[in-house]
């Protein structure tokens, strides 16, 4: 069978956001999950899988659900009895958010339990896609499963793209992070960091530094940084590309996410790197535009082509 398929593997929350007054609207949102959605949009036919871990109660049916219906399977990822998805909340100051969170036991922990299903789930994709988050929610064991099955994936043909996206919150120590991503890269085609996270973890003082670092690593690099240039690092040479300003952003959630779906669904379409990134930048711009981490396929799809 033709390696065609799309997977991306971590952790879909609940997610509340727009609040107005008591009331808030409930989506199913998560970093991965919001690329996987633009990258879904964007290419095509091919067939989606969101690997994670399940419960069994009405959210989780619910999340099911609303992956189904969009086009997005869940491959043999385990529904686990008992079991219930993780929950946050956005607030906005302006078109900034900020998080909170209620996912200490949420089912998604539990993704790599079954290494088998695991495997079985990430055969015959195109494109295997994880981040920091995905390891981060892990203990170091699973963290051990999770990467040889990427890693066999990547054997098998798969393209591995991975965004270390940083979140100081869900690691135990910064050092634990340090090592956790720099396996990771061991087993990345395409690295997707941004540079404040980075700047964070290692120190790396300008974007420079942060390419070429991860490029001594991936063959492929792309650091983003907010409404600054995003520069590849591809060959040993590094390439600014000017980001797309929006004057009056909306909602910030899940700009950098959009962007790498939009990567990595203009690489996988045969579009240059500088290409991919002029459509990613695009694709985030429009994202910043629309309350919650989802805008609409046809959102997406007229930004990415326009």
């Amino acid at each position: 069978m033709a390696a065609d398929g799309i997977a991306s593997i971590g952790e879909c929350m609940l997610e509340l956001s727009g609040q107005t007054g008591p009331n808030w609207r409930m989506g199913f949102a998560g970093d991965t999950f919001n690329t996987l959605w633009a990258l879904h949009a964007l290419s095509g036919e091919r067939p989606a899988t969101y690997v994670s871990a399940f419960g069994d109660d009405p959210f989780s049916q619910g999340q099911i659900s609303f992956f189904a219906e969009n086009g997005i399977g869940i491959g043999a990822s385990p529904v686990i009895p008992g079991a219930r998805p993780g929950l946050y909340a956005i607030t906005l100051t302006g078109a900034e958010r900020a998080f909170t969170y209620w996912r200490g036991d949420a089912a998604a922990r539990r993704l790599a339990s079954d290494p088998v299903a695991l495997a079985k789930s990430l055969e015959n994709q195109a494109l295997v896609y994880f981040s920091g988050i995905t390891l981060a929610i892990l203990n170091a064991a699973a963290r051990k499963t999770l990467l040889a099955a990427v890693a066999k994936a990547r054997a098998a043909g798969s393209l591995v793209a991975f965004d270390p996206n940083y979140r100081p919150r869900l690691w135990q120590s910064r050092e634990e992070a340090q090592a956790a991503i720099l396996d990771a890269l061991a087993v990345t085609d395409i690295a997707l960091p941004t540079f404040p996270d980075e700047q964070m973890l290692f120190g790396d003082a300008a974007p420079q530094a942060t390419a070429a670092r991860f490029g001594k690593l991936v063959g492929e690099v792309v650091v983003k940084n907010g409404e600054e240039p995003a520069l590849i690092a591809t060959g040993g040479t590094l390439q600014p590309v000017p980001a797309q300003h929006v004057a009056t952003p909306v909602d910030t959630t899940g700009a950098g996410d959009s962007f790498n779906g939009g990567y990595l669904a203009a690489r996988l379409a045969g579009h240059a790197p500088a290409e991919a990134v002029q459509r990613a930048h695009r694709v985030a711009a429009a994202v910043v535009q629309v309350r919650g981490a989802l805008a609409p396929f046809e959102t997406l799809k007229t930004a990415f082509n326009s």
